[in-house]
């Protein structure tokens, strides 16, 4: 299943990604200035709990919340939508269009086909 991220609801989770648990109040501490309201940091959890991405478990009178959904999992989903959304489903397409756009060298190609190759091969062990 393929759930989306709001601006606002991945950048909580980038929060979590990196701390591996956190209360609302440690959260808004890790998010860049001006800090959002408690409530709103609040409300963004529960939506992100709604859709399966945060679990929470109580600590003390409050809750402490933690990602259920890896980072590494939502990036592969997200890369793949852009792939099918944008480049017809083609990686080939995708990787020629960030060389023309991003001035990609010939380096930066071999090193992610080297990383490419080595996932490739972590897979089929």
């Amino acid at each position: 299943m393929s759930k989306q991220l709001t601006k606002a609801e991945e950048q909580i989770m980038q929060v979590l990604w990196d701390l591996q648990e956190a209360s609302v109040k440690e959260v808004i501490e890790k998010l860049p200035k001006p800090k959002p309201a408690y409530n709103t940091v609040s409300t963004i959890i529960r939506i992100l709990e709604t859709k399966e991405f945060v679990g929470h478990k109580t600590k003390g009178r409050g809750y402490v919340y933690f990602p259920l959904m890896e980072k590494s999992d939502y990036s592969n989903q997200s890369l793949h939508k852009l792939m099918n959304g944008y480049f017809e489903g083609s990686f080939k397409s995708m990787v020629s269009f960030f060389m023309k756009e991003n001035k990609m060298d010939m380096k930066e190609l071999e090193e992610i086909l080297k990383e490419v190759n080595k996932k490739g091969n972590e897979k089929n062990s």
